[in-house]
């Protein structure tokens, strides 16, 4: 979509714990933005997760698939929490949030780390250490042990991890591109030294390399070695691509350089330009109903929305340049060093896209 398309089609799924407070904030900012910019708006609210299971006895409705299906984009809250946290239980939140990405093609998943200089001292490590952390985690979404067939009982366990050529390439040209448009620097993560997958995921990601990036410099780090730089040097890193769970565990390390896991967004992508959008932070039960969420990285993910789904870059600009005000202002919530609710922190931000 560009900027004088004249509809979006949104679904939104509030989800639990602090999904709910997240998600008003981030409906409140589509709203301003369909008014600022002019495109005529139709955003439907579904449900997810706990709620769903609830509701339903399903964590992710019929209904609400098919309601993202038809939309250009769908932004999610959170789900999960103690209420339905038995692994044993046949129906979980999760199994939601892994379906909608299976049933809706969604692949890759993007988790920009980018910091805002007032909040070197929010992060546990020294600033010194932060000086010029801006990256990209490319993550593949759809594939590896979460997916694998598995097999449990008393005694023995088993989560099989399987990945074709297909799958890796896809999610390595999309980080390729995203490589050329930034520094031309990508690092493949991996642990080749040990297992099979990650042999075929670093012979097929040197062949697209070699063949379609040739512009683009690419090295291989074994995982455990890109867990101590990420920590020791991560501003090393411009665009990392990864399997699925290498890059889960990756980016919740990464989080932290942010100073707060409630700052980062993230896109699900997949082929064409539908996306779901959601804040990496999780549902954080423990201060549910509170109004002590932070809602920069929801709001963030909607920026990401603007940009990705809806084509609408100066939109997601002027969304990242007010959550960066507001930063600075200290107009924030109590992780980032604030004093304003949920609420209030979302208005904030809404205030300054208006004032621009």
């Amino acid at each position: 979509m560009s900027t004088n398309k004249t509809s979006a089609k949104i679904v939104l799924l509030p989800g639990d714990g602090i999904g709910p407070e997240v998600a008003a904030e981030a409906e409140l900012l589509i709203a301003d933005m369909a008014g600022k910019h002019g495109f005529n708006l139709d955003m439907r609210t579904k449900l997810i997760g706990g709620a769903a299971i609830d509701a339903t006895g399903n964590p992710l409705p019929d209904e609400a698939l098919a309601a993202c299906r038809e939309a250009d984009a769908v932004v999610l809250g959170a789900v999960g929490g103690p209420k339905w946290s038995d692994p044993d239980a046949e129906v979980r939140p999760e199994q939601g949030l892994l379906k909608i990405r299976k049933e809706l093609g969604l692949y890759a998943n993007l988790r920009p780390v980018r910091l805002h200089p007032k909040l070197a001292g929010a992060s546990p490590l020294k600033p010194e250490y932060l000086e010029g952390v801006d990256m990209m985690v490319v993550r593949e979404l759809t594939g590896g042990s979460y997916f694998g067939d598995k097999q449990e009982g008393d005694d023995f366990a088993s989560d099989t991890c399987t990945y074709s050529r297909q799958e890796i390439e896809r999610v390595v040209v999309m980080a390729g591109n995203i490589a050329r448009a930034r520094s031309g620097k990508l690092a493949m993560i991996d642990k080749a030294n040990v297992m099979a997958t990650s042999r075929l995921w670093r012979k097929v990601t040197g062949e697209v390399m070699t063949k379609q990036f040739p512009d683009v410099s690419c090295e291989y780090i074994l995982v455990d070695a890109a867990a101590m730089y990420l920590i020791s040097n991560p501003a090393r890193f411009d665009v990392i691509v990864t399997e699925n769970m290498f890059g889960d565990i990756l980016t919740d390390e990464a989080s932290m350089l942010a100073g707060s896991m409630g700052m980062l967004p993230s896109a699900s992508l997949g082929d064409g330009g539908f996306g779901l959008y959601e804040p990496i932070h999780g549902s954080a039960p423990d201060i549910a109903g509170q109004g002590l969420a932070n809602p920069f990285g929801m709001l963030a993910s909607v920026a990401m929305m603007f940009d990705y789904s809806l084509g609408m870059q100066a939109a997601a600009h002027s969304i990242e340049n007010a959550i960066s005000a507001c930063i600075s202002a200290d107009e924030c919530t109590p992780d980032l060093g604030g004093s304003l609710t949920t609420s209030e922190a979302g208005a904030a931000v809404r205030a300054r896209i208006n004032d621009d």
